[in-house]
C-alpha cells in the first residue's frame, strides 16, 4: 500500500501516539496485516507500535483474541460485535493503550445479500478502555477495500487521540 493518503495518515498517527506517549495494537482480519505493515514502515515505529494480530480464521480469532464462539455463531466474523471483541482481546493480550480491529469481506467473493463484498467492521479502544465500533460499506476491488479500511482505521485512532 503506497497510497499517499495512507502514508500521511500513518505519519499523523505516529506523531500523535509519540506525543501522547502511548502504544498501539492492531487486530486484523480482511486486511491481512496490511495495516501493521504500513505502520511499521515508519522509522521509529517501535516507540509506539506494540504488536499486531492477524486473525484471518475464526479459530485464530478465538485462540489469540478470546473471541467467544457464541459471538461468531450469532453475529458472524464480520460484525461490530466481533470487531469489539477483537479490539478488546488485542488490548488484553498486549501492553498497548490504544487498539483497532478490522474484520470484513474484501472480495472478490465471500459476500452475501446481508453482508456484501466491501462490508467492513471496525473496533477502536482508547486509553480509557472505551470501545467504539462501526460498520461500513466500501466500493471497489479487493485492494481498494483493504486500503479504504486501513484509512478509516487510522482516522478512527486519530479521532480518539484528538479527544485525549
Amino acid at each position: 500500500m503506497s497510497n499517499p493518503i495512507l502514508i500521511d495518515l500513518s505519519q499523523q498517527l505516529a506523531q500523535a501516539l509519540n506525543k501522547a506517549e502511548q502504544k498501539l495494537v492492531t487486530a486484523e482480519s480482511c486486511t491481512g496485516g496490511g495495516l501493521a505493515e504500513l505502520l511499521t514502515r515508519l522509522p521509529g515505529s517501535s516507540l509506539w507500535y506494540e504488536r499486531g494480530f492477524v486473525t484471518y480464521s475464526n479459530e485464530a480469532k478465538m485462540e489469540l483474541l478470546n473471541i467467544q464462539h457464541e459471538t461468531l455463531l450469532n453475529h458472524g466474523a464480520v460484525s461490530e460485535e466481533t470487531a469489539a471483541e477483537m479490539v478488546s482481546g488485542a488490548i488484553k493480550n498486549s501492553h498497548a493503550q490504544y487498539g483497532v480491529s478490522i474484520t470484513g469481506i474484501a472480495g472478490p467473493d465471500g459476500g452475501t445479500e446481508e453482508k456484501p463484498i466491501g462490508t467492513v467492521c471496525f473496533g477502536w479502544c482508547d486509553s480509557h478502555n472505551t470501545i467504539k465500533t462501526t460498520k461500513v460499506q466500501f466500493d471497489g476491488d479487493r485492494i481498494s477495500v483493504r486500503e479504504q479500511a486501513c484509512c478509516l482505521a487510522i482516522q478512527g485512532l486519530l479521532d480518539s487521540l484528538d479527544k485525549k
